[in-house]
């Protein structure tokens, strides 16, 4: 594994455990302890994660790769997180339908449907299930059906935003980058296969950030295979 210097400052460098886990282990951990004694650079540098040691790097590769993560020093009291959502920081991939739009995050599924100006909460019938959705404005319906996958129906919310969208959140049973939800109803509104791609990559780089907090990745790039939400790294040696 590489890393490459930019200006005076040295690139942070980000790649999950690979089949030399210790010696990749030992790099982020040297890194992040160099943040922590405020011995690196106060600006934030991008990472360029390479594989030059290893053939394989790329679309067809086993082990995804990651490029322009960002390590991130931490903040008082050594707290690592974010100051704004993943989602807020990277952006969301939409999935466009005839009345409005849905996507996903790894914990959430949000509905957000387009009303008549001047909708009233009154005027809206919703219904919210494990594995069912209901939403009717005025009495007529628009959005009806079994959903792709389970949510944990006592969290499901909806909400009048300015009197004319209606925004459902619901909060998915399986929250993990494997679980990607290719459409929102068991028979309707499918992403097209660019938008499944793209928001199983987004799915991925969230997995990465949440299990590195210390690196920011909502403008990082993946290859390789993050399909499922990439590899499980878990088993692998301590």
């Amino acid at each position: 594994m590489k890393g490459t210097k930019r200006g005076k400052g040295r690139e942070s460098i980000f790649c999950p455990p690979d089949p030399f886990p210790v010696r990749t282990r030992r790099v982020i951990e040297s890194f992040q302890g160099r943040l922590r004694k405020g011995h690196a650079d106060d600006q934030l540098h991008k990472t360029e994660v390479t594989r030059a040691e290893k053939p394989g790097c790329g679309s067809n590769a086993e082990i995804p790769c990651v490029r322009s993560a960002r390590s991130v020093p931490p903040r008082p009291g050594g707290d690592w997180s974010m100051s704004a959502p993943f989602e807020e920081r990277s952006g969301v991939v939409p999935c466009a339908t005839p009345w409005g739009q849905w996507y996903q995050t790894l914990e959430e599924v949000f509905i957000e449907v387009q009303v008549p100006p001047g909708t009233r909460a009154q005027d809206i019938q919703c219904g919210l299930q494990s594995r069912h959705v209901a939403l009717a404005v005025g009495g007529r319906e628009i959005l009806k059906g079994k959903l792709f996958d389970s949510t944990i129906a006592d969290e499901g919310t909806w909400t009048l935003e300015d009197r004319k969208m209606v925004r459902i959140v619901l909060t998915k049973t399986k929250r993990d980058a494997a679980n990607c939800w290719t459409s929102l109803l068991e028979s309707g509104y499918a992403a097209d296969p660019w938008v499944q791609d793209q928001m199983q990559r987004k799915l991925t780089l969230e997995r990465f950030q949440k299990e590195n907090p210390g690196f920011d990745f909502s403008g990082a790039e993946i290859s390789g295979n993050y399909t499922k939400g990439g590899p499980d790294f878990s088993n692998l040696e301590k």
